[in-house]
Protein backbone atom coordinates (compact mmCIF):
# COMPACT_ATOMS: atom_id res chain seq x y z
CA UNK A 1 0.00 0.00 0.00
CA UNK A 2 1.34 3.46 -0.90
CA UNK A 3 0.14 6.72 0.63
CA UNK A 4 0.69 10.02 -1.13
CA UNK A 5 1.71 13.12 0.79
CA UNK A 6 -1.14 15.15 2.20
CA UNK A 7 -1.55 17.80 4.86
CA UNK A 8 -4.81 17.18 6.74
CA UNK A 9 -6.16 19.54 9.36
CA UNK A 10 -6.54 16.58 11.71
CA UNK A 11 -4.07 13.81 10.78
CA UNK A 12 -5.51 10.30 10.55
CA UNK A 13 -3.67 7.14 11.52
CA UNK A 14 -1.67 5.83 8.55
CA UNK A 15 -1.34 2.30 9.95
CA UNK A 16 -4.15 -0.23 9.46
CA UNK A 17 -3.59 -2.04 12.77
CA UNK A 18 -1.57 -2.25 15.99
CA UNK A 19 0.15 1.11 15.89
CA UNK A 20 -0.26 4.84 15.32
CA UNK A 21 1.55 6.99 12.78
CA UNK A 22 0.40 10.52 11.95
CA UNK A 23 1.53 12.67 9.04
CA UNK A 24 1.41 16.32 10.12
CA UNK A 25 2.51 17.49 6.69
CA UNK A 26 4.81 20.45 6.08
CA UNK A 27 5.06 22.36 9.36
CA UNK A 28 7.81 24.71 8.14
CA UNK A 29 7.75 27.21 5.30
CA UNK A 30 10.27 26.59 2.52
CA UNK A 31 12.35 29.53 3.76
CA UNK A 32 12.39 28.15 7.31
CA UNK A 33 13.19 24.60 6.19
CA UNK A 34 16.06 25.84 3.98
CA UNK A 35 17.49 27.91 6.84
CA UNK A 36 17.35 25.01 9.33
CA UNK A 37 18.92 22.60 6.83
CA UNK A 38 21.78 24.98 6.04
CA UNK A 39 22.42 25.72 9.72
CA UNK A 40 22.39 22.10 10.87
CA UNK A 41 24.63 20.94 8.02
CA UNK A 42 27.22 23.55 8.95
CA UNK A 43 27.03 23.72 12.74
CA UNK A 44 26.16 20.32 14.22
CA UNK A 45 29.21 18.18 15.14
CA UNK A 46 28.35 15.25 12.88
CA UNK A 47 30.21 11.97 13.31
CA UNK A 48 29.76 8.46 11.96
CA UNK A 49 27.61 6.26 14.14
CA UNK A 50 29.05 3.09 15.70
CA UNK A 51 27.50 -0.30 16.25
CA UNK A 52 28.89 -3.49 17.73
CA UNK A 53 28.15 -6.46 15.47
CA UNK A 54 29.42 -9.96 16.20
CA UNK A 55 32.02 -8.53 18.57
CA UNK A 56 33.33 -5.96 16.06
CA UNK A 57 32.89 -2.18 16.15
CA UNK A 58 31.59 -0.92 12.82
CA UNK A 59 31.26 2.69 11.68
CA UNK A 60 28.17 3.55 9.66
CA UNK A 61 28.07 5.85 6.63
CA UNK A 62 25.16 7.68 8.27
CA UNK A 63 26.32 10.43 10.63
CA UNK A 64 24.62 11.31 13.90
CA UNK A 65 24.65 13.62 16.88
CA UNK A 66 22.57 13.28 20.07
CA UNK A 67 21.25 16.13 22.24
CA UNK A 68 19.33 16.01 25.51
CA UNK A 69 18.25 17.97 28.59
CA UNK A 70 21.20 16.55 30.53
CA UNK A 71 24.46 14.72 29.72
CA UNK A 72 22.62 11.41 29.66
CA UNK A 73 24.41 8.12 28.94
CA UNK A 74 22.89 5.10 27.28
CA UNK A 75 24.02 2.02 25.37
CA UNK A 76 22.73 1.07 21.94
CA UNK A 77 24.02 -1.76 19.76
CA UNK A 78 26.76 -2.38 22.32
CA UNK A 79 28.16 1.16 22.14
CA UNK A 80 27.99 3.77 24.93
CA UNK A 81 26.73 7.23 24.00
CA UNK A 82 26.59 10.57 25.83
CA UNK A 83 24.23 13.40 24.98
CA UNK A 84 25.39 16.93 24.19
CA UNK A 85 23.73 20.06 25.63
CA UNK A 86 21.08 21.54 23.36
CA UNK A 87 22.10 23.65 20.40
CA UNK A 88 20.03 26.87 20.69
CA UNK A 89 18.56 26.55 17.20
CA UNK A 90 17.64 22.89 17.76
CA UNK A 91 16.10 23.70 21.14
CA UNK A 92 13.89 26.34 19.50
CA UNK A 93 12.73 23.77 16.98
CA UNK A 94 12.06 21.21 19.73
CA UNK A 95 9.83 23.67 21.57
CA UNK A 96 7.94 24.44 18.36
CA UNK A 97 7.32 20.73 17.71
CA UNK A 98 6.18 20.25 21.32
CA UNK A 99 3.62 23.01 20.85
CA UNK A 100 2.50 21.47 17.56
CA UNK A 101 2.13 17.92 18.91
CA UNK A 102 1.23 18.53 22.56
CA UNK A 103 4.03 16.12 23.56
CA UNK A 104 7.17 16.69 25.66
CA UNK A 105 10.62 15.52 24.57
CA UNK A 106 13.90 15.41 26.47
CA UNK A 107 16.25 14.40 23.65
CA UNK A 108 16.87 14.52 19.92
CA UNK A 109 18.84 12.11 17.76
CA UNK A 110 19.85 13.89 14.57
CA UNK A 111 20.73 11.78 11.52
CA UNK A 112 22.54 12.92 8.38
CA UNK A 113 22.31 11.00 5.08
CA UNK A 114 24.62 12.71 2.58
CA UNK A 115 22.82 11.24 -0.45
CA UNK A 116 20.36 8.55 -1.50
CA UNK A 117 22.89 5.74 -1.21
CA UNK A 118 22.80 6.13 2.56
CA UNK A 119 19.71 4.71 4.25
CA UNK A 120 18.51 2.80 7.29
CA UNK A 121 17.62 -0.90 7.29
CA UNK A 122 14.56 -2.48 8.90
CA UNK A 123 14.40 -1.82 12.65
CA UNK A 124 12.14 -0.75 15.51
CA UNK A 125 12.86 1.97 18.05
CA UNK A 126 12.10 -0.29 21.02
CA UNK A 127 15.16 0.35 23.17
CA UNK A 128 14.68 -0.36 26.89
CA UNK A 129 15.27 3.35 27.60
CA UNK A 130 12.04 4.20 25.77
CA UNK A 131 8.54 3.76 27.19
CA UNK A 132 6.55 0.92 25.61
CA UNK A 133 4.09 3.40 24.11
CA UNK A 134 6.70 6.04 23.35
CA UNK A 135 6.04 9.00 21.05
CA UNK A 136 8.71 9.85 18.46
CA UNK A 137 8.39 13.04 16.42
CA UNK A 138 10.41 12.85 13.20
CA UNK A 139 11.14 16.02 11.21
CA UNK A 140 12.64 15.72 7.72
CA UNK A 141 14.87 18.35 6.12
CA UNK A 142 16.44 18.19 2.66
CA UNK A 143 15.96 15.56 -0.03
CA UNK A 144 12.61 13.78 -0.30
CA UNK A 145 13.09 10.13 0.74
CA UNK A 146 10.89 7.04 0.72
CA UNK A 147 10.08 5.79 4.25
CA UNK A 148 8.38 2.42 4.70
CA UNK A 149 6.66 0.63 7.60
CA UNK A 150 6.47 -3.19 7.65
CA UNK A 151 4.25 -5.17 10.03
CA UNK A 152 6.32 -7.72 11.96
CA UNK A 153 3.73 -10.51 11.68
CA UNK A 154 1.85 -9.94 8.41
CA UNK A 155 4.70 -8.23 6.47
CA UNK A 156 2.15 -5.67 5.22
CA UNK A 157 3.84 -2.44 4.14
CA UNK A 158 2.86 1.23 4.30
CA UNK A 159 5.05 3.72 2.41
CA UNK A 160 5.22 7.49 2.25
CA UNK A 161 7.51 10.13 0.78
CA UNK A 162 8.99 12.35 3.49
CA UNK A 163 9.60 15.87 2.22
CA UNK A 164 11.54 18.98 3.22
CA UNK A 165 9.92 20.38 6.40
CA UNK A 166 7.51 17.47 6.96
CA UNK A 167 6.67 16.15 10.43
CA UNK A 168 5.68 12.53 11.10
CA UNK A 169 4.77 11.24 14.57
CA UNK A 170 4.95 7.59 15.66
CA UNK A 171 3.21 6.59 18.90
CA UNK A 172 1.15 3.94 20.66
CA UNK A 173 2.47 0.40 20.14
CA UNK A 174 3.97 1.11 16.72
CA UNK A 175 7.46 -0.01 17.77
CA UNK A 176 6.20 -3.33 19.14
CA UNK A 177 4.35 -4.34 15.96
CA UNK A 178 6.04 -2.51 13.09
CA UNK A 179 9.53 -2.03 11.71
CA UNK A 180 10.52 0.91 9.54
CA UNK A 181 13.27 1.67 7.04
CA UNK A 182 14.63 4.52 4.92
CA UNK A 183 14.98 3.25 1.35
CA UNK A 184 18.12 3.85 -0.69
CA UNK A 185 18.09 5.41 -4.16
CA UNK A 186 21.03 6.13 -6.47
CA UNK A 187 18.99 8.92 -8.10
CA UNK A 188 19.06 11.13 -5.00
CA UNK A 189 22.21 13.27 -4.79
CA UNK A 190 21.17 15.77 -2.11
CA UNK A 191 21.55 15.37 1.68
CA UNK A 192 18.73 14.70 4.11
CA UNK A 193 18.64 15.44 7.84
CA UNK A 194 16.18 13.61 10.06
CA UNK A 195 15.56 14.96 13.58
CA UNK A 196 13.93 12.42 15.91
CA UNK A 197 12.63 13.91 19.15
CA UNK A 198 12.07 11.37 21.94
CA UNK A 199 11.33 11.03 25.66
CA UNK A 200 13.96 8.74 27.14
CA UNK A 201 13.53 7.15 30.57
CA UNK A 202 16.89 7.68 32.33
Amino acid sequence: MHLDLFTPDTPSNLLPREGEVYDHGLILTLTEADAYLSYFLQHLPWRSDEVKLYGRHIQTARQVVWYADQAYHYRYSGVARQALPWDDCLLQLKQRIEQHTGEQFNSCLANLYVDGMQGMGWHSDDDMSLHRKTTIASLSLGATRKFVFRHKRTQEKVALQLQHGQLMVMQGETQQHWQHALMKSSKILQPRINLTFRQFQF
